[in-house]
């Protein structure tokens, strides 16, 4: 199965994500249930659009990874139509006995568990990392990015003000609602790194040694003053 997967042509695999994207992206376009907030959802969308077009040959990403995105921005896509709170998740909603509409957390959960290995594999490709590293950054990232999102729809909500605002921050009337996403995202990015490395694990063939010399220490002289004084004295 893997091997046929490997076997799609790039750009035709790209080009299917792409036209569903696109149309899941002009269905949500057509009469939102908030003009304002939706563009100011999909402001987000065009960045990393325009990041993945303009990395693409000097850094094109897993086919795993395009699809990882493709389903994140769709579900962002769904919730900008309709706003987060408003999502007609109504039937689970009621089945899991939810206060309030929880769509919002799932697109959360949805970051770090379909994100984490995206950031995987750039920082694996550009940082070069090894072992541990390799699967503790990428969730630090996903965590970092989490809580400066929070930091982000906080000031849209304060900018906007109004309605458009309300609905871009989403809280619900929870006051912990910006924590507890951040929980959320860790914890997918947590579960995505723990599955890579459960992977990896079984099939490659120097993955504790990797781990173990990637947790060695390289250099045993202290840094700070004392670096900086033989930076001086050369």
């Amino acid at each position: 199965m893997l091997r046929k997967f490997r076997g799609i042509p790039r750009e035709t695999y790209l080009g299917f994500l792409l036209a569903g994207f696109g149309m899941i992206a002009v269905w949500a376009a057509i009469r939102p249930l908030d003009r304002q907030a939706w563009a100011l959802e999909n402001a987000l969308v065009a960045c990393v659009l325009a990041l993945l077009f303009l990395t693409y040959r000097k850094l094109p990403l897993s086919r795993f990874s395009y699809g990882f995105i493709f389903v994140f921005l769709c579900l962002h896509e769904v919730g900008s139509h309709y706003t987060y709170e408003k999502v007609p998740i109504d039937v689970l909603g009621r089945a899991l006995g939810w206060e309030r509409n929880n769509y919002d957390r799932l697109v959360h959960f949805a970051y770090g568990l379909l994100l984490a290995y995206p950031i995987r594999e750039v920082v694996l490709r550009v940082g070069d990392l090894k072992g541990f590293w390799g699967y503790f950054l990428p969730m630090d990232v996903t965590m970092s990015t989490s809580m400066l999102f929070e930091l982000l729809e906080w000031g849209v909500a304060v900018v906007f003000g109004g309605s458009a605002g309300a609905a871009y921050l989403g809280v619900q009337g929870d006051v912990w609602d910006a924590h507890k996403d951040m929980v959320l995202a860790s914890l997918g990015a947590a579960i995505a790194m723990g599955a890579t490395a459960a992977i990896n694990a079984r099939f490659q063939r120097d993955f504790t040694r990797e781990w173990i010399q990637s947790l060695r220490i390289k250099k045993r002289r202290p840094l700070g003053e004392e670096e900086l004084a033989r930076q001086m004295t050369r």
